[in-house]
């Protein structure tokens, strides 16, 4: 991804409606793997619509802060595609 937070969100807003796979810090030293798409982009958070048949919620956001600091990893299923 980029190195400032500006960059962090012009790379996700060309990624709109793409699936991607989303690794969160749960603390505790548990990670959290979810699948979803990249549903919206803000000036401060960006929106991940999980999908139904693995997770009991429907949404959740992230700010950009957070992929740069590395508590979130987001790989989108095109990348992995194109590394295989």
């Amino acid at each position: 991804m980029g190195k400032t937070l500006a960059e962090i969100k012009q790379a996700l807003d060309v990624k709109i409606g793409q699936q991607l796979t989303l690794k969160a810090n749960g603390g505790r030293r548990k990670t959290i793997e979810r699948f979803g798409v990249l549903a919206e982009t803000y000036p401060s958070v960006f929106i991940v619509e999980l999908d139904q048949d693995e997770h009991s919620f429907e949404r959740v956001s992230y700010s950009y802060a957070d992929v740069l600091t590395e508590t979130v990893e987001i790989t989108f299923t095109d990348e992995v595609s194109k590394m295989a």
